[in-house]
């Protein structure tokens, strides 16, 4: 974790009146270097490689924690499975899910953006926050979905 990361998430966990400490310092430059969308095995298995004396629980409560202060986003897709990923200030991005591999495709359309902020004018309505996910078939599941079909 660079200077600035580490200097801006203790300023930020002061604010909620708690201590920063090595281990949450540890789990935050793990996670933050961490790529996709992991459940919080996978993302214990990661920290304890760097520090095998942190806890699944101190792992679980610092993940917690850093969605509470927005450096996190907690996301569950159709599988009902919990994961995380890193949220970058001022960055946003909607999924394209697989049904049958799992995949997670993130992506990022203006267009979309734009349309959907013109709709809330429209209304008058102050979007917070909101998220699109999009459930289907991957380009090789559908071949493979295809291949199927062709040999019936």
């Amino acid at each position: 974790m660079d200077a600035m990361e580490s200097n801006r998430f203790k300023k930020m966990i002061s604010k909620e009146g708690l201590k920063s400490t090595r281990q949450r310092s540890e789990i935050l430059d793990v996670f933050l270097h961490s790529a996709g969308h992991q459940n919080l095995a996978e993302i214990y298995a990661r920290v304890t490689k760097v520090n095998p004396k942190i806890g699944y629980t101190t792992v679980y409560r610092t993940l917690k924690l850093l969605t509470r202060l927005g450096l996190a986003v907690q996301r569950k897709f159709a599988d009902g499975e919990t994961r995380y990923e890193p949220n970058p200030e001022g960055t946003h991005h909607d999924h394209l899910i697989c049904l049958r591999c799992g995949k997670i495709i993130e992506f990022k359309e203006e267009a979309m953006e734009s349309l959907q902020n013109k709709i809330a004018k429209r209304y008058g309505f102050s979007i917070f926050q909101h998220r699109m996910e999009l459930y289907g078939y991957c380009g090789s599941c559908t071949s493979k979905k295809d291949l199927k079909r062709s040999k019936r």
